[in-house]
């Protein structure tokens, strides 16, 4: 007989570590946009594993890949070549920019890789200092969280790793006047995630590129929530045509299943000698093959468009709902990455959602997170947008 959520919330509590807080609902199955608990409740996701099902739950080719590979083969290391991991990083290059790449396991550990090369590569000139964003969000290992400009995540850990400094998002005056003879990289979100969704601009984009190239600095880029797909380009950064030196991806790469990489330009892709980085995991065949697939499937199934159509069509209904509702004071994203920023707290609307059947995110206290899988329909947006509707006419 199938334990019922108090089961599994008392085993929690005994078991796990509190680094979650509350946690109300067990899922124990997943088909398209929506999961279904324990106790056969449908939830509709607008949250996709926070970005990371891209392809909703279940998907077929995902399904079939996943089995076959795994009746094949595993693991078996970085000492031997790994077919799969080679073929995804060469198409991974083909539809970015000439480099090379480096798998891991999460967003986190491709932040770290993009951070020893950055700091190695600087390493003979005299560099090291990195400048990153305010607001900005770069993971929780103790090197990504120094990269990280929100107090509320540092606070608890300090020190940190020394030699980072924060400027305004969005300010170039104050990122030219920051890099000096000592800084080997900037490192930046094209759209902010945890920080509330915000958009960075192209003059800033371009101007960072300009100030890289110009004092010799690599630009990095965190593409781990906003890049494959979720803006209805692969990568984040070609909405703005702007190429970084290093690209930060993970998340939505697995399909469901964890895998980080960096892609590092030719100009930068022999820095990393042996013994200098590894990751025992990192790129192995079971999650190389799959994140194979899912490129394919967003390119075959024109997964992108329909990003595009239907990211304009909820965006439309949100600024529908921002002229009944005056609390909600901006709307921000592109694609299907929304936030949209109000004057309560965040945390109630998402929980009473929830209790709806709408499961969003939070981005800070005071801004909700929208990130739907990307083959949603405007029919499945229209039963989240009804049900979100009626929360906000009960506040």
């Amino acid at each position: 007989m199938q334990k019922d959520t108090r089961f599994w919330k008392r085993e929690d509590s005994q078991f796990i570590l509190s680094t979650y807080g509350e946690r109300r609902i067990a899922f124990v199955k997943g088909k398209g946009v929506y999961l279904y608990d324990v106790e056969g409740n449908k939830y509709l996701d607008f949250l996709s594993g926070i970005g990371v099902n891209i392809l909703g739950h279940g998907h077929p080719r995902i399904v079939k890949v996943i089995k076959e590979q795994a009746e094949i083969l595993l693991h078996t290391s970085n000492l031997y070549l790994i077919p799969h991991q080679i073929k995804l990083a060469e198409m991974l290059v083909q539809l970015s920019f000439p480099g090379r790449c480096f798998f891991c396991n999460s967003g986190t550990e491709a932040v770290e890789a993009a951070l020893k090369l950055a700091r190695k590569w600087g390493k003979e000139k005299g560099k090291f200092e990195i400048i990153s964003m305010e607001n900005s969000f770069h993971g929780r290992t103790c090197g990504s969280l120094s990269l990280t400009g929100q107090k509320k995540y540092q606070e608890n850990f300090l020190p940190l790793l020394p030699g980072v400094r924060f400027i305004p998002f969005n300010n170039l005056e104050a990122l030219q006047k920051s890099v000096n003879s000592k800084t080997c990289a900037i490192i930046i979100e094209p759209i902010q995630g945890e920080g509330g969704i915000h958009v960075a601009s192209r003059e800033f984009l371009e101007g960072a590129r300009e100030i890289a190239d110009k004092r010799e600095v690599l630009l990095i880029f965190d593409e781990v929530q906003c890049g494959m797909g979720r803006t209805g380009k692969l990568f984040a950064y070609q909405n703005f045509e702007v190429i970084p030196d290093v690209l930060c991806l993970a998340k939505g790469l697995g399909g469901g299943l964890p895998i980080g990489v960096i892609i590092a330009r030719d100009k930068f892709s022999d820095v990393f000698q042996p013994g200098d980085h590894a990751s025992t995991f990192g790129g192995n065949p079971l999650v190389t093959r799959v994140a194979w697939e899912v490129i394919r499937i967003l390119k075959e199934e024109k997964v992108l468009q329909n990003v595009e159509k239907m990211g304009k069509y909820l965006l439309q209904k949100l600024l529908t709902l921002k002229q009944e509702f005056p609390w909600i004071k901006e709307i921000r994203g592109k694609g299907l990455m929304i936030g949209i920023e109000i004057s309560k707290e965040a945390k109630r609307i998402k929980d009473l959602c929830e209790r709806k059947g709408l499961l969003i995110g939070t981005a800070g206290e005071k801004t909700l997170r929208f990130l739907p899988p990307l083959i949603i329909s405007q029919e499945e947006i229209d039963e989240g947008m009804r049900i979100f509707q009626e929360v906000l006419e009960k506040l």
